[in-house]
């Protein structure tokens, strides 16, 4: 039984020191490596002292399980993230994380996943630090023939690392336990760092002191509308399996679009996230900062940098609003933004059932839009923020477009989302998740043509775009961070402003269309559309 026990400590630390932090390189192979730590480790054990041995073991058993946590955090935000967990900055996001469960399967789902894996972390750390004790004390007992193996292993690791032998592609002469600590302590450094360099980027500003009455005036009269798809990015148009059939939504799009007497122009901005954190992307196109990290993104929301949206609101020629159907508690950064009113989804008067994690069906925010603002009479021009929330993760069930005298108070969606698919029946199938995103893509874009075309008029002026590229599962790491973006007129004046940017005709901009960072473009619309 001793043997037994000797054996499972051994297998869990050797585990633990090979186990990658990236989902594509967990592989067999990957375990058949020759950790540089566990020599090290023995090596240590072997001179040190009866008392300074069983605390040095206890100490390292605990060390590593916090390793080993973090290398399942890296797992899980390179699967969403497309990066490894950053310990300075995406402590928060785990909240976030809860938030995401607890609306997608539910409180009570969403406390105890959060148990288990509390739980969980609280027994690896444990089982973790007796295993290393356990091997210690196996090690000293047997010193001599430890001696030995430690010494020829260690020639055998030296020799491979020299060599660079691989088996099935991974080196067998391992440093990645040490490797992963090294790089944390350069990140967490970095992190540091940054907010310093930040602090430098956003005291520059060229638009701080420009006077109201020379803001936008190429925009005066004008019901301007920013309009956010979520996980609208790049792959959904240039990939084949996804662009024939988006393609032609969008193709149909521009059609209908220039029937109805609008032109459209479309290139791409490059975001500073991927597959999650649609709010680093609406700051950054909003701020003309470039904010990639939960830090940045404090320090901007609590500073009184001037936004996109926050330029209409000092004209006083606007009324700003905001239709978040997304934010289901109290939102204070909607002060930031420049906001007059935020309809969130306690405002939109919805009695239909959620999809998912998406509390409102696009085309119900829309409708609520129009009822709310964009229908009313005697109104003064309106700038509105929306964001559109159907093809969020997990993309499943997906609304399908009604009719717009159908839309009501979103009580006929209870028979659309029981028709739906299931998400933990889509998510066993990669092809289906990835089929499922694009039925999503297809229904937003669907959406917001249909109501432009419905209620868009001389006046209406139509930004959108996504935010940031779907989860590695959809996108396979391909087309980078790119996500497509629009602008719709009626008005040739408004286009004609935009001419020297070379953006592309139509909703679908080509491969070869521009490409700006994401934190360019309130500077060039300023620039383009004020005195």
């Amino acid at each position: 039984m001793g043997r037994v026990r000797h054996g499972l400590a051994a297998a869990l630390v050797l585990g633990a020191l090979l186990l990658p932090d990236d989902p594509a390189r967990l592989s067999p192979g990957a375990f058949t490596r020759i950790p540089v730590e566990a020599i090290c480790g023995v090596a240590l054990v072997l001179v040190l002292r009866a008392g300074a041995r069983r605390t040095a073991a206890a100490l390292a058993g605990v060390l590593l399980g916090l390793l080993t946590v973090l290398k399942f955090l890296d797992m899980g935000f390179r699967s969403v993230f497309a990066r490894p967990f950053d310990l300075v900055l995406d402590w928060v996001l785990l909240d976030d994380a809860e938030a995401f469960l607890g609306d997608s399967i539910g409180r009570a789902g969403s406390v105890g996943v959060v148990v288990g894996v509390v739980l969980l972390v609280v027994a690896v750390l444990v089982l973790m630090a007796l295993s290393v004790v356990r091997l210690s004390r196996l090690v000293v007992r047997h010193s001599a023939a430890a001696t030995h193996a430690t010494v020829a292993t260690g020639t055998v690791w030296v020799l491979c690392a020299a060599l660079g032998v691989q088996i099935a592609g991974a080196e067998v002469a391992s440093s990645d336990a040490a490797g992963l600590v090294q790089s944390r302590a350069r990140q967490v450094r970095a992190g540091i760092a940054d907010r310093e360099a930040f602090a430098e980027e956003s005291a520059v500003d060229a638009f701080r002191n420009v006077p109201a009455d020379r803001l936008l005036t190429g925009l005066r009269g004008k019901d301007v509308l920013f309009v956010f798809i979520e996980s609208y990015g790049r792959n959904a148009i240039q990939d084949p399996d996804m662009a024939p059939q988006v393609g032609t939504v969008l193709a149909d799009g521009s059609r209908r679009l220039r029937e109805a007497g609008f032109s459209s122009r479309s290139a791409f901005l490059s975001s500073p996230t991927t597959g999650g954190g649609s709010w680093l992307a609406h700051s950054t196109f909003a701020s003309g900062l470039w904010i990639h990290n939960q830090q940045r993104y404090r320090d901007l929301t609590s500073s009184d940098r001037l936004t996109l949206t926050g330029a209409f609101r000092r004209t006083g020629a606007w009324r700003t609003v905001g239709i978040m159907p997304g934010v289901t508690r109290a939102w204070p950064e909607g002060r930031f933004y420049g906001l007059d009113h935020v309809h969130d989804s306690r405002e939109l008067g919805y009695r239909g059932p959620k999809f998912s994690w998406s509390p409102v069906p696009d085309q119900y925010s829309l409708a609520a839009f129009r009822r709310l603002e964009h229908g009313k009479t005697d109104r003064p021009p309106l700038m509105a923020e929306i964001i559109l929330t159907s093809s969020h993760n997990p993309w499943a069930p997906v609304p399908r477009l009604l009719g717009w005298d159908e839309v009501g108070d979103g009580s006929v969606y209870h028979a659309v989302e029981a028709a739906g698919k299931d998400p933990a029946d889509v998510w066993r199938d990669p092809d289906l998740v990835r089929a499922e995103y694009r039925r999503s893509i297809e229904y937003s874009l669907n959406s917001l043509i249909s109501y432009v075309t419905e209620y868009g008029d001389d006046d209406t002026v139509l930004v959108f775009l996504g935010d940031h590229q779907p989860v590695p599962a959809v996108t396979r790491d391909r087309y980078g961070r790119d996500v497509p973006v629009s602008i719709v007129a009626r008005d040739p004046a408004v286009l004609d402003r935009v001419s020297g940017w070379g953006w592309q005709e139509g909703l679908k901009p080509g491969p070869d269309a521009p490409v700006w960072r994401m934190d360019a473009f309130r500077d060039r619309f300023l620039t383009a559309y004020g005195s």
